[in-house]
């Protein structure tokens, strides 16, 4: 029988602090395995460094998220937190179904943008409103039928599918109604205080507080009319399915002026570097979005979001499939890295370096990008090194010119797993 020495695994194992803790060598790995507990739920590495929790904690939470344990050694810093699951928002629930937030109280690094998940019965309506900011929305349950009218007097009236969009440009007045058994969708608007006071305009709140000799002057009625109005907002309330026929003789709103994107009817191509689909939706094909810029991304298992950042706004995002791993870079040595689930939204501040992985051996991950921008904008860090004098780039980064000359020109915006 062979017998290894105390002294040469103890040599081994603290000579993997100058090695890359993520590729420990064959005969060390069944080794390092059994020290390492992040994935039980412990902050303890490789190496034995950390130890056990041994006061209150919630451990289904940790073994969610290894990577608050500590187990990316190349995180660094105190890095804030980026990242909010709709589990924790207090859901508020109507007859005709409920609705759930993430503002900025909840996350507040996430400023430019608020979300929200909204679920509406069949025939179920969201009031008569308007907004002082920027609605936008994904259908991913059901249909929708959506009614909106611009200052203009032109109007539309569509009945959207899983994967339609619709926006609303700040004041315009409209209204949403559930068409299938159950209906669910993602709403964000361009202020993550969404919540502050004077946001949102209802209709039926307005005529409550106002005299009802004013209503019967300026609508043209008896005073009775208004008798059964809802005297607090329902926000949403059950309803009948109607006709969807308005004409309006001021002319349809359609062409550039559409509030609908259709990208169930879009054909939508593999993204370069093969890893999946990353459809834009933004002022390019989309002319009336010109507040919020979005991509709709479909990732393989394993796959990879290739390292870049967002010049021109913040990174909103949620996550509705699937399980990812992200890190990011804030310049400075500041690095943090989170794990991400479906429900979770998350937030990459403006010009911070990222990647988020599919940590998944079989499920595809499927999230939504939202930009408060025109468009949707991103530097690839391979293709940046590519176009770089080659010379320049091995002599910063320490590395063969052989590797620089390797590199891709062209973007590799989601990477095939392996």
């Amino acid at each position: 029988m062979r017998f290894i020495s105390y002294a040469a695994v103890v040599g081994a194992i603290t000579g993997l602090a100058t090695a890359r803790p993520s590729e420990p060598s064959k005969h060390l790995r069944p080794l390092l395995e059994k020290r390492q507990q992040f994935p039980q739920g412990q902050p303890i590495d490789a190496q034995g460094n950390g130890g056990p929790i041994l006061g209150g904690t919630n451990k289904e939470l940790d073994l969610q998220n290894p990577d608050n344990l500590g187990a990316q050694a190349t995180d660094n810093g105190m890095v804030p937190n980026f990242k909010w699951s709709f589990s924790d928002s207090k859901n508020r629930v109507f007859p005709g179904g409920w609705l759930r937030e993430q503002v900025v109280t909840d996350l507040p690094a996430s400023r430019d943008i608020a979300g929200a998940q909204l679920h509406l019965n069949k025939g179920a309506l969201r009031e008569l409103h308007w907004h002082r900011v920027t609605e936008w929305a994904y259908v991913y349950q059901g249909r929708v039928r959506v009614s909106a009218v611009d200052e203009d007097g032109k109007n539309q009236v569509a009945d959207l599918q899983v994967g339609d969009i619709w926006y609303f440009p700040k004041g315009q007045a409209h209204t949403l109604q559930g068409l299938d058994d159950q209906n669910e969708f993602l709403l964000a608007f361009d202020d993550g205080d969404f919540d502050a006071t004077g946001t949102t305009f209802g209709v039926d709140d307005w005529i409550t507080h106002t005299p009802r000799s004013i209503l019967a002057k300026n609508f043209g009625v008896n005073e009775s009319v208004f008798d059964t109005v809802p005297s607090k907002e329902p926000v949403v309330s059950n309803g009948t399915i109607g006709s969807a026929n308005v004409d309006s003789p001021n002319g349809m709103l359609e062409g550039n002026s559409s509030y609908v994107y259709k990208l169930s009817q879009v054909d939508v191509p593999r993204a370069p570097g093969g890893g999946g689909t990353l459809a834009k939706v933004d002022s390019c094909n989309f002319p009336i979005a010109t507040r919020i810029a979005a991509a709709i991304v479909t990732l393989e298992p394993k796959g990879l979001r290739e390292l870049h950042w967002h010049p021109n706004a913040e990174e909103w995002l949620y996550f509705h499939k699937g399980q990812a791993r992200a890190t990011v870079f804030l310049g400075g040595g500041l690095a943090r890295t989170f794990d991400f689930r479906a429900g979770d939204t998350g937030v990459f501040p403006e010009n911070s370096g990222h990647y988020i992985e599919n940590i998944s051996e079989t499920e595809p991950l499927v999230w939504i990008e939202l930009y408060k921008s025109d468009r949707v904008a991103d530097v690839s860090l391979t293709q940046w090194l590519a176009l770089t004098p080659p010379d320049i780039v091995a002599s910063v980064l320490k590395i063969p010119r052989s590797v620089v000359d390797q590199l891709k020109k062209e973007k590799q915006v989601l990477i095939a797993g392996k």
